[in-house]
Order: structure tokens, then sequence, then C-alpha cells
């Protein structure tokens, strides 16, 4: 999670607040009073564990589920006061279904997932555009989220990604988006079905960006 966005919900949720973190297994916030994810608990913490104190959820409020299997989150309306969800969104089969989800049972939250400027970064983890389990690339605004199929020309289409090395110029909070959520919240998918809308989709966006930032692209840059 985003250092700044972290520390704001350490001092803004109350101590007293229920809170729920949807897919913390990899990295699991202490604060969260219950975890879901697809893997158990006694596996947690493959890259460490977020700042903050104690762990406060437990084995018994370690809820082992596939979010999109279309049962639904076992818990009622508005039973938690903040729900995470910080990097699971771009890896799972259905988003949307998993937002409508997190706003039904929360009163408010936080919402990170990679930026394109990131996700269409080729070299980051491999020879491809961000990483190659990321399912989706993912737009933030104020009260919705979109995501868009990553298709795999991202990969191949040096007009379509960011020359290696890029994301060694992006902050910390051009790596990710961001949302902050009370109520409720949008979540869509934008299917692009014509071949020359996506090459406008992927291609002007990282044309643009190039542009704006004064970088001349090379074939590769060395990292």
């Amino acid at each position: 999670m985003l250092a700044e966005s972290l520390q704001r919900l350490l001092d803004d949720v109350p101590g007293d607040a229920l809170v729920l973190d949807i897919g913390g297994w990899a990295k699991p916030l202490p604060r969260a009073d219950w975890v879901v994810d697809l893997a158990p608990y006694e596996t947690r913490g493959l890259y460490g564990r977020e700042p903050g104190g104690e762990e406060r959820f437990t084995p018994d409020t370690w809820v082992q589920m596939d979010i999109c299997d279309r049962q639904g989150l076992p818990f009622e309306d508005d039973q938690f006061d903040f729900v995470v969800c910080s990097h699971t969104l771009e890896d799972v089969r259905d988003p949307v279904f998993v937002c409508h989800e997190i706003a039904r049972v929360g009163k408010a939250g936080y919402l990170e997932t990679p930026s394109r400027l990131q996700e269409q970064t080729y070299g980051i983890k491999g020879p491809w555009a961000g990483w190659s389990h990321h399912r989706w690339l993912v737009e933030m605004s104020t009260g919705r989220v979109e995501f868009v199929f990553k298709h795999h020309v991202i990969h191949n289409r040096e007009s379509d990604h960011f020359p290696q090395g890029f994301d060694r110029g992006l902050s910390a909070r051009e790596k990710v988006e961001t949302l902050w959520w009370e109520g409720s919240f949008e979540a869509a998918e934008r299917i692009i079905e014509d071949a020359r809308e996506l090459d406008a989709y992927l291609a002007d966006f990282v044309a643009g960006e190039l542009e704006r930032r004064e970088i001349k692209r090379r074939r590769r840059w060395l990292r």
C-alpha cells in the first residue's frame, strides 16, 4: 500500500472501527479485524506485513474463499466501517463483482491498484509490460473505478507500452491508482471490441505521457 495512504488510514480510521482487508494474504494489514483471501491464514505474509502494530485479525476472523465465486462475501450489508482492497482487483477474474461486494459490506473504504503508467511499462518483472499475472488495466476517478482487459498486444507492440526503465522516473504516487470512498462507488468494465479503439486506448496514452514528460523513445532502456 502507498505509504501516505497507509498513514492516512491509521490516523483517520477510529480505533473502535471494524475494518476488513480483502486480498490481504501477501502483505496483511495489521489494523484489519477481518481478512478475506484465497490463501490460508498460516501462509500469510509472503511480502511481509504492513506497518501498524500487532495483528488484530485472528485465525477465526480470516475467511479463506474465492471472492469471485458469486456467492458473495459472508457478511451483512454495511457490516464494516472501513474496507481495504489493495493490489488485488487487478488480479481477479471479476473485479466488478468484487467492487459491488465491497460497497455492499462497507460504509467506507480504500482501493489501490497499479496505475497504467506502471502496468504499461515494459520489463518491470520480465520481458512483458507490467506484471504477467495481472488481468486488468485500472483507472480510478472520484467515486468510480473502470477496468479494461489487459490485451496481449500490449507486450509486443512498442507503441502500446512505455520503454524499459520508464518506471524509474515515476513517483510512488504515480505508480498507483487510489480511491477513497464513502457510502458507495461505481465499478464497471469498459469493453473494447473495435481494434482501432483498442489501439488508440493503448498507444495514445503512451504517446501522450512520453510527450508530456519530454521523453524520446528508444527501442529499450537499460535498467
